[in-house]
């Protein structure tokens, strides 16, 4: 339950924010899911690009599914 400020202004952040640079630094194994049909947030250059630069990662795509893979919609 953020603000709408905090929602507005976050949002600006990542869409203006490199932070590519810091993933280098991450000092924990980390995990990365990704669908391959995200088109929200494409996966070449956001999932393949985090998991290539991350030393400790486990990276899975998920074939043809979306942003927000594993919300749950409920079956009519």
């Amino acid at each position: 339950m953020a603000s709408p400020k905090a929602t507005l202004d976050s949002v600006d952040t990542f869409g203006k924010t490199d932070f590519r640079p810091d993933l280098a630094s991450f000092t924990v194994p980390t995990l990365i899911i990704h669908g391959t049909a995200d088109k929200t947030v494409p996966i070449d250059p956001s999932g393949r690009v985090a998991a290539a630069a991350i030393p400790s990662v486990t990276f899975i795509e998920y074939d043809d599914e979306p942003h927000g893979l594993f919300a749950m919609v409920p079956n009519g």
